[in-house]
């Protein structure tokens, strides 16, 4: 649910902290005295189950980066792939609980919060900005699966093999559409809450994704003769359908980034927290774990499955891949409306944190007012509808933004917050000196990945063949 502004009041509350209490030890939403005490970290009892509270962050988790995951295994290999998956998963669950750590000891529930606690307004303005700038990316990636996916199901239900150059089959025209029609009426809702009832059924479309995903590999024959000129003895010959366990080219700077952002649910993990019924931060710490596990699993199988159905064939994004293979597929294309669904469901409930952060930054002491609620719903969707217009492939908005912002959100922001704000342990305690070593890591992650991708740019060469 979109957070209410905390008061001044409240933040005071929230730094009246018995000092003998351990942070580790301490409850995010203290429960009431026999004095009749109030709870100190929020104006409402949270009352969301375990269970419940693993089903919203799990789908705070999975993203359309789903659909990349196979492409950054072609170009990892199998082993390494795994690798990276796991250590990007377990820095995951780590960074969550240094955000836990830090809300424990001053009782804030929202990350540009956390940001002014640890480093005043400009930590505020910074943790807003970097939130904006993800949820943007993931916005968009989300919209430009309804750019190239829409015009495919269209195209299949008016039974044409190619595309005949209607209006109705251009993309562009379409996100446009979809946006107005769909994403705008939703994105102005006053609260996030009335959105909750489309969670489940985007979580149960990407449930479906893999099940097909995993079908299709046992019939789809490999090598396939719409990928290639090259008759099925060469392909063999040349090993495109031999599954590569270690594998590093040009396009491996993009795998990381791509992982990344397909784990980044930091800005949502305090709305959860303060939501939870009996809130504590190891009940919160399980959630988390198991959210992440369950992601790390769907997402290590939609990768297996295929990557070892197209091989060295695998594009940037999975489904259009399918495509080539037969375009009315009647399976593939229930998998796209499927995809198609629960992105476009998805959309607003990216865009209220960016709207919540904005608010924060320009309007801080203003009350709700509709006015400023539509005018800024309506800039954010005509900037991601401009940004999907204008960039050529889905791989380059994965590859920067997670190389940019999902650094930030999962190892610098949460590393530099609980240096700063922890203080009950010296600078020179092996939690603090772990969390200076994680914030390094961010650092050098964006720093390679940027530098990478910048490389690739100037010097490489697309395998994929570029858009798609």
């Amino acid at each position: 649910m979109e957070l209410q502004k905390l008061t001044n009041g409240h933040h005071q509350d929230f730094q009246h902290l018995e000092e003998g209490e351990s942070p580790e030890q301490e409850e995010f939403l203290p429960h009431k005295s026999d004095g009749g005490k109030p709870p100190q970290f929020t104006d409402f009892e949270g009352k969301t189950s375990f269970g419940m509270s693993v089903f919203n962050l799990s789908n705070a988790i999975m993203g359309s980066g789903i659909l990349g995951l196979s492409y950054a295994m072609s170009n990892t290999g199998i082993i390494l792939f795994l690798i990276l998956l796991t250590c990007i998963a377990v820095m995951s669950s780590y960074s969550v609980h240094l955000l836990l750590r830090s809300a424990g000891v001053v009782g804030i529930r929202a990350y540009e919060q956390l940001g002014k606690r640890a480093f005043g307004h400009p930590g505020k303005i910074l943790a807003a900005l970097v939130i904006t700038m993800h949820n943007i990316g993931a916005m968009s990636s989300y919209l430009f699966i309804v750019k190239y996916e829409l015009p495919l199901v269209i195209q299949a239900f008016l039974g044409l093999q190619h595309s005949s150059g209607e209006w109705f089959l251009n993309g562009n025209y379409l996100i446009i559409i979809v946006s107005i029609l769909i994403i705008l009426p939703l994105a102005l809702m006053r609260q996030l809450g009335y959105l909750g009832y489309t969670s489940g059924f985007s979580l149960t479309c990407m449930v479906f994704f893999l099940i097909s995903v995993i079908y299709k590999k046992f019939n789809i024959p490999c090598p396939f003769d719409g990928f290639t000129n090259h008759t099925a003895e060469n392909i063999s010959i040349d090993g495109e359908c031999e599954a590569k366990y270690f594998t590093m080219n040009q396009q491996t700077a993009y795998t990381v980034p791509i992982l990344a952002f397909a784990f980044v649910c930091h800005p949502e993990v305090l709305p959860i927290y303060t939501e939870l019924r009996n809130p504590t931060k190891r009940r919160m710490q399980a959630i988390a774990n198991v959210s992440i596990l369950g992601m790390f699993v769907m997402y290590l199988l939609t990768a297996i499955f295929g990557y070892l159905t197209f091989y060295l064939n695998t594009e940037a994004e999975l489904l259009h891949t399918y495509s080539k293979v037969d375009p009315l597929d009647t399976l593939i294309l229930c998998v796209r409306v499927a995809v198609l669904v629960a992105v476009t469901l998805t959309v607003p409930v990216v865009l209220f944190p960016i709207r919540r952060a904005l608010l924060q930054l320009l309007f801080p002491d203003k009350p709700f007012h509709w006015v400023r609620h539509i005018s800024i719903a309506l800039c954010l969707l005509f900037v991601v509808n401009l940004l999907v217009i204008c960039v050529p492939n889905i791989r380059d908005i994965f590859g920067i933004i997670g190389a940019t912002s999902a650094p930030s959100l999962i190892f610098i922001l949460p590393g530099l917050f609980y240096i700063r704000i922890v203080s009950s342990e010296p600078l020179n305690s092996r939690p603090k000196i772990q969390a200076a070593c994680f914030t390094a890591l961010g650092f050098i992650f964006m720093s390679m990945s940027m530098t990478f991708i910048t490389l690739d740019w100037v010097y490489g060469e697309n395998r994929s063949g570029g858009g798609h």
